[in-house]
């Protein structure tokens, strides 16, 4: 995915980003190197580089945004409904446990709305919309914690291999170490 959290920018991210590239033009203009520029507004020098070229081409018009990359394709209202649906729960849809999986969220967007989303583009769509990844925050009820203090102290030293901190060693894969 082209961006951290998946979810592109937002349109205030990119009208930030637009100002950015309008200031490198202010400084092209002035007759700033791409090495200067990139120092000044911290960005690569290749994206400054970028902007120079499309500047050249085309003035300031050329560093304006063009918008997002790919508009959703379920409007505001539509994810607003399969936000409540969500909401409802796994079991409302016909799963007995209580978790939602990309690909369970995907069938119900494929049932209610007759849309096509590929996996990392449902992450796509949830990130977007505030929506992120979530741990139980409950234990399983098999879990024993007796027998995993048993095994962290008994069984755990003696299958772990002791580190050999007398041994010369190298830190390249193809030679030994140095004598």
């Amino acid at each position: 995915m082209r961006y951290a959290q998946g979810g592109g920018l937002t349109a205030a991210q990119r009208a930030k980003r637009e100002q950015v590239r309008l200031c490198a033009a202010e400084l092209f203009a002035r007759g700033y190197t791409d090495l200067q520029i990139a120092k000044e507004l911290r960005v690569s020098r290749m994206s400054a580089n970028r902007w120079r070229r499309a500047w050249a081409h085309g003035g300031g018009a050329a560093l304006t945004s063009r918008g997002p990359a790919s508009l959703p394709r379920l409007s505001e209202a539509q994810f607003a409904r399969l936000e409540a649906a969500l909401l409802r729960g796994p079991a409302a849809h016909g799963w007995n446990d209580q978790y939602w999986t990309l690909t369970r969220v995907r069938r119900v967007i494929g049932r209610m709305f007759h849309v096509s989303y590929s996996l990392p583009g449902v992450w796509k769509l949830l990130t977007r919309h505030g929506w992120s990844c979530q741990v139980p925050a409950r234990r399983a009820r098999e879990r024993d914690e007796k027998a995993i203090e048993v095994w962290k102290e008994q069984v755990w030293p003696a299958v772990e291999r002791p580190r050999r901190t007398w041994a010369r060693g190298s830190a390249s894969k193809t030679s030994a170490g140095a004598l």
